[in-house]
């Protein structure tokens, strides 16, 4: 584990997958970050590269041939290199190799940084393409927040806040694919109340926002935080099914393939196309509070 700190937070960062694991608010010793438990879901923060959500028959095709990932991709499952760059910094990056490039015909170098500023936690994503071709990729977050985050409050205490008042449906998963139609959620509002029974249906997959952030808030408490999704698509809001004690908040760049996906990669919904030696970069932010 690489652990990174300052005078209002701590965090801790898993090498396997850069997961972040840990983020701590000092002055109360409280831990935002979902604990992990296996009996709901046993990560805390993967990164989802190359492709968010899962693959229509978890295959896809470029150039004529046709390749297999896993949901979410292989990025989480990775060892990265890490390099701590700071006391309140540390990167981690991880190459293309003869793994990859089995299942994702791409040279590239990935890297997650991360800073604590004051009571915020920085993410940032950078993808270089280090091949000859155009590089093409999705990538999204999955941080997993503890809810409720003090345990005489009930998840059915928490709100999330926007921004901006949104008039916006939910697009549904079936089977991990994305239906193509959606049902109303938010309808001239910036509340959106937690509950168990909200992931029914698994995540709720959200298109083209106004706000550029997104509060988790309690009337009962003062402690939540704000999360800046500026820059981002699409936004995942999830929890596991059986009333699992945390949200997921979930920017993405790409989202799962939808029911009557093409195969193609160069057709996903929110691909990046890289030209070689270009960046790409991306950051979310975790204010404490």
């Amino acid at each position: 584990m690489v652990s990174i700190s300052n005078k209002i937070l701590s965090a801790t960062i898993n090498p396997l997958g850069a997961e972040l694991t840990t983020l701590t608010k000092k002055d109360i010793g409280l831990n935002y970050i979902w604990k992990g438990d296996a009996r709901w879901w046993g990560k805390h923060s993967p990164v989802l590269f190359p492709i968010v959500g899962s693959l229509r028959n978890d295959q896809y095709t470029f150039e004529g041939n046709t390749y297999k990932l896993p949901r979410h991709g292989f990025a989480r499952e990775r060892n990265f290199t890490a390099v701590k760059t700071g006391d309140n910094e540390a990167k981690f990056v991880l190459k293309s190799d003869d793994e990859s490039l089995h299942v994702f015909p791409f040279d590239f170098q990935l890297e997650l940084k991360y800073t604590l500023v004051d009571s915020a936690l920085i993410v940032n994503y950078t993808v270089v393409n280090s091949g000859s071709k155009e590089l093409l990729f999705c990538i999204g977050a999955h941080p997993a927040f503890a809810v409720p985050l003090e345990s005489q409050l009930a998840y059915e205490d928490y709100y999330l806040e926007f921004e901006h008042r949104e008039t916006s449906g939910r697009y549904n998963l079936a089977n991990g694919l994305l239906l193509k139609q959606y049902e109303p959620l938010l309808i001239d509002e910036n509340k959106l109340k937690l509950s168990p029974d909200l992931f029914v249906k698994d995540a709720v997959v959200l298109k083209h926002l106004k706000s550029d952030w997104v509060s988790l808030k309690t009337t009962k408490s003062q402690h939540g935080f704000r999360f800046t999704i500026a820059g981002w698509p699409y936004l995942g809001i999830w929890a596991a099914a059986n009333a699992a004690p945390f949200v997921c908040i979930e920017p993405w760049q790409g989202h799962a393939d939808e029911v009557d996906a093409s195969g193609e990669l160069k057709d996903k919904p929110g691909v990046v196309l890289l030209d070689p030696s270009r960046v790409w970069q991306r950051s979310w932010v975790v204010e404490l509070f």
